[in-house]
């Protein structure tokens, strides 16, 4: 029995001809402990809706392009290189300013139990 699973998405860009320019990562790779989603928004173009969670943190890891996400109330500038951690409770959407790519990681708010090293075991 294989103990991993791979998905090859291939061009980012490409995910754009998904419906709403994304690619579910859950049901791919079987997971357990998450949801990730890797995204496409054009230029120009708004997350056609606003969203918030019941007990999921997200966080948006940003790839390629500019925009901004609007969370409640306050609109924050994202680039290649910005992460974001939004709690449960804020409504939250996104604008691209460009060609927009990214990651976003939703899983359960405070259920992490182990991380790093303290989760390893050396080999």
């Amino acid at each position: 029995m294989q103990n991993y699973i791979q998905k090859d998405l291939g061009n980012l860009a490409n995910i754009i001809n998904n419906e709403h320019g994304k690619a579910f990562l859950k049901d791919e790779l079987q997971l357990t402990s998450c949801e990730i989603s890797v995204n496409v928004l054009p230029a120009g173009a708004k997350l056609p809706f606003s969203h918030k969670h019941k007990q999921n943190e997200e966080i948006y890891i940003f790839l390629k392009g500019t925009g901004a996400m609007n969370l409640d109330d306050k609109q924050v500038d994202v680039q290649e290189g910005t992460c974001i951690k939004v709690l449960p409770k804020p409504s939250r959407t996104i604008v691209a300013k460009t060609d927009l790519q990214y990651i976003c990681i939703q899983a359960k708010a405070d259920s992490l139990e182990q991380w790093g090293m303290s989760d390893a075991v050396l080999c």
